[in-house]
C-alpha cells in the first residue's frame, strides 16, 4: 500500500491538488482512499461536485465514541475514489489537531484500511501549523512520504520551509519521511529558482510543477477534478505527471 501526505498553506491549492491526484491515479484503475485532514472539512468536495461530506467528528458528536459505524464515515466518488473527511471542532470550541487524531484513530479502530484494501492512501492536510494532530498523519503506520505544495510567494515558501522543517526534526521517531515539494505556480518573478532552492536546503527535489492556468479555475467551479473535465489540458497533463512522480518515489509501479 502507497501511502503519502499532502501538506500547503491553506489557500494555495493544496486540496486542489490532491483531488486530482487521487482522481488521476483512480482513473488509472488504482483503489485510492483520500482523508481529509484539514478542519474546514472541504479536502474531498472536489470529487463530490463541490459539496461537503459528512465527517468523522461530526458523526462522533452525535452518536458517540464508539458508536460510529465505518460505512457512515466513507462517501464514494463518481471516479471511484474511498473519501473520509475528518472534520473539526465546533468553531471556538476544542483543538482541531485533537480532533484529526480522533478522526484517525477511529479509521484504524473501525478496521477501514483492511476493509477497503486502498493501493493508495492521500492524507490531505493543513499546513499552516505543524504540531499535535496536524503532525499525526506523518507519524507511523500512516504515511510514508509528505509531499510539500508551495507557490514561489513568499508566505507560501516560508510555511513549506516550516513543513519540511518539522518533517526533519520529526524523522529520529520514525515518522515520514520528506518525498519532495510540489510547485503549484503563481506567475511570480523567479518562482522556479526561489522554489528549486528551497527544495535544495531541506536536500530534496521539486517533483512536480503545474502550472496556472484558467482551466484548473473553471473546473473548480464546476465543483470537478481537471483531470475529469478537460484531460487533455497542459495543466492535467501536469497533474497527472506529477502522480505517476509520487508513485514511483513511493515505491510503487508507475506508467511513466
Amino acid at each position: 500500500m502507497i501511502k503519502f501526505a499532502i501538506y500547503g498553506k491553506g489557500g494555495i491549492g493544496k486540496s486542489t491538488m490532491a483531488c486530482n491526484i487521487s482522481a488521476a491515479l483512480a482513473l488509472k484503475g488504482m483503489r485510492v482512499m483520500q482523508i481529509g485532514c484539514d478542519p474546514k472539512a472541504d479536502s474531498t468536495s472536489l470529487l463530490h461536485g463541490g459539496e461537503r461530506v459528512r465527517t468523522v467528528l461530526e458523526l462522533i458528536r452525535e452518536k458517540g465514541v464508539g458508536k460510529v459505524e465505518l460505512e457512515e464515515t466513507v462517501h464514494v466518488s463518481e471516479q471511484g475514489v474511498i473519501c473520509v473527511e475528518a472534520g473539526g471542532p465546533v468553531p471556538g470550541l476544542g483543538c482541531a489537531g485533537r480532533g484529526i487524531i480522533s478522526a484517525l484513530e477511529t479509521l484504524e479502530r473501525l478496521g477501514a484500511y483492511e476493509k477497503y484494501r486502498p493501493d493508495v492512501v492521500i492524507y490531505d492536510v493543513l499546513g499552516d501549523v505543524v504540531c499535535g494532530g496536524f503532525s499525526m498523519p506523518m507519524r507511523k503506520g500512516y504515511a510514508d512520504k509528505v509531499f510539500v505544495v508551495t507557490s514561489g510567494e513568499k508566505m507560501s515558501r516560508y510555511a513549506a520551509a516550516n513543513i519540511c522543517m518539522a518533517v526533519e526534526n520529526f524523522k529520529g521517531r520514525g515518522y515520514a519521511a520528506l518525498g519532495g515539494i510540489i510547485l503549484n505556480r503563481r506567475s511570480v518573478a523567479g518562482e522556479d529558482e526561489s522554489v528549486a532552492e528551497l527544495a535544495e536546503d531541506f536536500s530534496t527535489k521539486v517533483i512536480g510543477t503545474v502550472d496556472r492556468s484558467e482551466d484548473i479555475t473553471a473546473a473548480e467551479e464546476k465543483g470537478q477534478t481537471l483531470v475529469t473535465v478537460c484531460p487533455e489540458s497542459r495543466a492535467a497533463c501536469q497533474i497527472r505527471e506529477t502522480a505517476e512522480r509520487i508513485v514511483q518515489i513511493c515505491g510503487g509501479k508507475s506508467d511513466a
